[in-house]
């Protein structure tokens, strides 16, 4: 029955029957209307006898017909069980019967496998015809590979007491295909490494008679990733999927026979780090702090609606804001440093999580600063307003030993006074929902945006109350300068 797979796409399983052996089978439909079908075979150690079945052929566009290789419990190589060569018949006949149903001919075939399931691919698509073979790490003399090294396969080919005479019988039929030119016209493409302990004996003798078919091609892996016979087709998956995205779609690449895989894992790149550090668009902290936001605190709860966003960006020209990946937008930085953005609709009601970062004139990005908050239909306070500040006023100049904060906020139960992101301090509220609050401190001269928030009895927080003033020079102590709470 259908069963889906890990990127959505359908899995068909079934078991013809209609042979001398019953041959089981996945098969996924091809994507976009492709006329091509790809078959796979198994290797030894494929999860359930179906090679190449964890997904990563899922974005393959052709048809693609999974055989297992489990007959009367032991694994055949899809040829023999006890030297009875009827398990090789039923296999091509369930092939055959695939392709007639897609109204395909052997030339809209690609057979596919690595190891045993290489092997399978090049006798059957040298037997019967076929147009592509990708065939990575198989083993051509198959008797003596499955006598000597694994015994239990052996049995299961050569029967009980693995006879050598049935070991050579196996051993031939590889070999006799590529002598006798069967399927001379079949695109071959073959894959190995010298790293492969099974390359001397299995491979490299045969690359001779491989040579004389027009369309073989061969990709010799020397990578340094590559220690042992498994690790060849790990290593060269990605151009083994490149070939068959080609394949699928009716091309067929002459590659020649082409030695790659000299990557240097342990290449000294200091060179080119240190270029990259110098020209990266995202500054280090310190070159180009990441911009301050004033407005949210962080961790306050809000309404969807009625408020903004404010800050400093110091250097910057615009800062860009973010959520999830999803641009919100980029307000510009005024001559003093300050920002202010607000959505265009309402917040959608629970946590956010909103990324900002600063952008110079060159176009070089600062570190990211994040901010939480949550929003809530219920986030004021019933009645509740943004804190009115009476004193002191817009753009007043103040006297840095005469800076005191008062105004109303009804409803409220507590003030908090931020700038630059900072928390500066914080008051209650009088019954009447007046509000006074004196730091106590000495100001820096210059100018300051302070930032008022109310808090309800419930800890949410009202949208902000922004005042610009001016601290000018007065008889302050040398060198005091105000502490941040």
């Amino acid at each position: 029955m259908p069963k889906a797979a890990s990127k959505g796409r359908q899995i068909i399983t079934g078991i013809d029957t209609s042979g001398a052996h019953p041959v089981e089978y996945r098969f996924a439909h091809a994507k976009k209307g492709n006329r091509h079908l790809t078959v796979v075979f198994a290797n030894l150690a494929a999860p359930d006898d179906y090679g190449w079945s964890t997904g990563v052929l899922d974005d393959l566009r052709s048809n693609i017909l999974w055989i297992r290789d489990r007959f009367d419990g032991g694994l055949t190589y899809y040829l023999c069980r006890e030297m009875d060569f009827s398990v090789e018949r039923s296999v091509a006949d369930l092939i055959a019967k695939v392709m007639r149903a897609l109204e395909l001919t052997p030339n809209d075939v690609t057979l596919w496998g690595s190891s045993k399931g290489g092997s399978a691919a090049l006798y059957f698509g040298l037997r019967y015809g076929f147009r592509n073979v990708v065939a990575c790490v198989p083993q051509f003399l198959i008797g003596t590979f499955v006598r000597e090294t694994y015994p239990k396969v052996g049995r299961s080919m050569l029967g009980e007491g693995l006879p050598a005479e049935n070991a050579r019988v196996l051993d031939s039929v590889l070999p006799d295909l590529l002598a006798s030119g069967a399927g001379s016209e079949c695109h071959i493409y073959l894959v190995s490494s010298p790293q492969d302990e099974q390359y001397r004996s299995q491979v490299e003798p045969f690359l001779e008679p491989l040579r004389r078919y027009p369309n073989f091609n061969y990709l010799h892996s020397e990578s340094p990733f590559i220690r042992e016979h498994n690790q060849v087709t790990v290593r060269n998956v990605p151009p083994l999927l490149g070939l068959a995205y080609l394949l699928v779609e009716g091309i067929t690449p002459r590659l020649g026979l082409t030695r790659h895989g000299y990557e240097e894992p342990d290449r000294d790149t200091s060179a080119i780090d240190g270029f990259l550090g110098a020209t990266a668009k995202v500054k280090e902290q310190g070159a180009f702090g990441p911009p301050l936001v004033t407005v949210p605190a962080a961790g306050g709860q809000l309404p969807r609606t009625g408020w903004r966003f404010t800050g400093t960006a110091h250097g910057a020209v615009r800062v860009s804001l973010w959520e999830k990946g999803k641009f919100l937008g980029s307000p510009q930085v005024a001559a003093d440093g300050s920002w202010l953005w607000e959505r265009g609709g309402p917040w959608t009601e629970g946590e956010h999580r909103v990324k900002v970062f600063a952008v110079d004139a060159s176009g070089f990005h600062s570190p990211t600063t994040e901010l939480a908050f949550t929003t809530t239909d219920g986030a004021a306070a019933p009645g509740m307003l943004p804190p009115v500040v009476s004193v002191p006023a817009a753009h007043q100049e103040v006297a840095d030993t005469a800076v005191g904060f008062r105004g109303l906020a009804p409803g409220a139960v507590e003030i908090r006074f931020y700038e630059n992101g900072a928390l500066l301090g914080a008051n209650g509220t009088l019954p009447d929902g007046t509000w006074a609050w004196d730091p106590g401190v000495v100001w820096p001269q210059g100018q300051h945006l302070v930032v008022v928030v109310a808090l309800g009895p419930d800890g949410t927080e009202s949208a902000p109350a922004q005042v610009l003033f001016t601290v000018t020079p007065s008889s302050a102590p040398a060198g005091y300068v105000m502490p941040r709470y």
